[in-house]
């Protein structure tokens, strides 16, 4: 039975890829030539393609009002990057078993993977009765005892349940609510069921309005979206991807169940090659689809180059930031391996809690304040702008609090005076501003600032890495270490001239290869170049958010007295 494109996709269970589809008639006449994202390839009714995945490319926006199109509303087009936070919407319209939910929703290993339903109805298990408006959390689909099962949680009174619901299990299941905010980029990705459209409200813009925005003047309202997927698919004689739009006029055959499937290549993600076990390696590669990119090592992964992939790890590195006053900073992340060296520059502070945060037993901490505090105590100190502090330590003192004695904590430091130290009081809620002065002339290397100083920590390069051709750090008025971070990365080479190795990040980088039966030539890996990977503005608040998912947070400052 032949569908168009559009009704394949949306009929289609991820966990079936990949699929062959017969082309059986539509824009694709006899001998057509067709081009999309510079790739060219030519498709001829009755050819086949081995579908390989798809996603979101694009999406179909219209002003929604009352949950309903509105009707002076113009269709526009949205790319994924498009500016802005938003909110989503529940879907009022009821899956009829989990089934349905697990074919339609994105269910995965992350938080966004991770959707809320609840039941109109009362389910019954064997230990346990889910109630009916009860919020249940889908973690993960997988067989058990031979049935394919969706396990779940519900909270009761902070305490976690965990059981699972076969994929046949029926019922009247509906959306929870989500407070979460997202970029629209991450709803295509994670919060688009398939074969349903999206409503979503703009909950903060990214950037200032201009003519050019598709979206009205000061919009805040609703949104309802419309995928346009992008098919990725192999032809048998070919050793690239190619892509296709679903909303073309074509008609596809499934003929899978009649296709030897291993006739096609296999294209494998930095995601899959980094999966396989640490005996595979080291393994020579094709490249299908690169990566863009001038600078090393990425202008070496173009499409149909070959590299040896030596080895998987988890590595090290620092995520770093311009120190600029403008919204134009750049962000990298640099690893343990920079040559380079730094000098500190003074850091800021917004509160007297904040120093005792940073504040290292091998020196003292010196600041200026700049911002007045008047303290609500006779027994602490009120800071004028100018004043000068040396941090000493947390202490706790007695202050006179509704006619009685009360100990809160504070923060003792010594104030410099013109030829003396006078010994003060600072109530640790205190809300003022302080900044740094530095004293220490010595030059960093980043493993010692990592291991003697708290983060965040300002520097700026002393001395540039002369090993990699141009050291983008250099360049830096400054620079902010924020935290440290684990990540995971490929060592590779190229396969015709391995005379240096280069670490490629798994989870940042676009790309699909296959496997080449050929030897290694050398297992030891070439010398490893030094890396400074700049990331994107949404790469950068993506890592932060993982991050700190695996922090706990310090705690609050204290709150000033009433």
């Amino acid at each position: 039975m032949a569908y168009t494109l559009q009704k394949f996709i949306h009929s289609l269970d991820l966990r079936a890829l990949p699929r062959v589809l017969q082309i059986q008639s539509g824009i694709y006449c006899q001998d057509s030539i067709y081009e999309m994202f510079g790739n060219e390839f030519s498709l001829s009714t009755e050819d086949v393609i081995k579908v390989i995945g798809f996603k979101i490319n694009k999406l179909i926006a219209s002003i929604c009002e009352n949950n309903e199109v509105s009707q002076f509303s113009a269709k526009v087009e949205l790319p994924l990057n498009f500016p802005g936070l938003y909110k989503v919407v529940a879907d009022k319209t009821p899956y009829v078993s989990i089934e349905e939910i697990a074919r339609k929703v994105s269910i995965g290993p992350t938080r966004f993977g991770h959707p809320s339903f609840f039941s109109a109805k009362d389910i019954k298990l064997e230990n346990f009765t889910i109630k009916h408006d009860e919020q249940i959390t889908f973690n993960s689909v997988e067989e058990v005892h031979g049935i394919m099962a969706v396990n779940c949680v519900v909270v009761r009174n902070n305490q976690s349940h965990s059981f699972t619901l076969p994929l046949s299990q029926e019922g009247e299941f509906y959306e929870c609510e989500d407070d979460q905010i997202y970029t629209l980029k991450e709803i295509a990705e994670w919060k688009i069921p398939k074969g349903r459209n999206r409503i979503v409200k703009l909950s903060t813009t990214l950037h200032m309005w201009d003519s050019s925005s598709p979206l009205p003047e000061n919009f805040g309202g609703c949104l309802i979206l419309m995928p346009v997927y992008e098919v990725q698919a192999v032809m048998k004689f070919r050793k690239d991807i190619i892509h296709i739009l679903s909303d073309l006029d074509v008609e596809v055959k499934d003929v899978t169940d009649h296709y030897d499937i291993s006739s096609f290549l296999q294209p494998l993600s930095l995601e899959d090659i980094f999966e396989r076990a640490s005996k595979e390696f080291p393994m020579v590669v094709q490249i299908m689809e690169g990566p863009s990119g001038n600078q090393k090592p990425y202008n070496l992964l173009s499409t149909g180059k070959e590299i040896v992939i030596y080895k998987k790890y988890q590595a090290a590195r620092v995520l770093a930031s311009e120190m600029r006053s403008d919204s134009s900073k750049r962000h990298y992340l640099i690893p343990m391996s920079y040559k380079g060296k730094f000098k500190r520059r003074p850091r800021e502070f917004p509160t007297a809690y904040d120093l005792e945060i940073v504040r290292n037993e091998k020196e003292h901490l010196h600041v200026v304040a700049t911002k007045a505090f008047t303290s609500p105590h006779k027994e602490l100190f009120s800071v004028s702008v100018g004043d000068q502090f040396l941090v000493q330590q947390c202490q706790t003192s007695e202050v006179l609090y509704e006619g009685g004695k009360k100990l809160i904590d504070v923060l003792a430091c010594e104030q410099i005076l013109s030829d003396s130290y006078k010994k003060v009081l600072l109530p640790m809620y205190m809300e003022g501003g302080f900044v740094e002065v530095v004293h220490d002339k010595k030059q960093y290397h980043l493993s010692e600032i990592c291991k003697e100083f708290h983060l965040p920590f300002n520097v700026k390069v002393s001395v540039r890495d002369l090993s990699i051709e141009k050291d983008v750090l250099a360049a830096a008025p400054g620079l902010q270490f924020e935290e440290e971070i684990t990540d995971s990365y490929l060592l590779i080479s190229s396969a015709s001239s391995p005379v240096e190795s280069w670490e490629i990040p798994v989870y940042r980088l676009n790309m699909l290869v296959h496997l080449l039966s050929k030897d290694v030539q050398t297992v030891a890996p070439p010398v490893t170049r030094t890396t400074v990977e700049e990331v994107s503005e949404e790469e950068y608040y993506m890592l932060r958010r993982y991050e700190n998912l695996a922090l706990h947070p310090p705690p609050r400052p204290p709150k000033k007295p009433t």
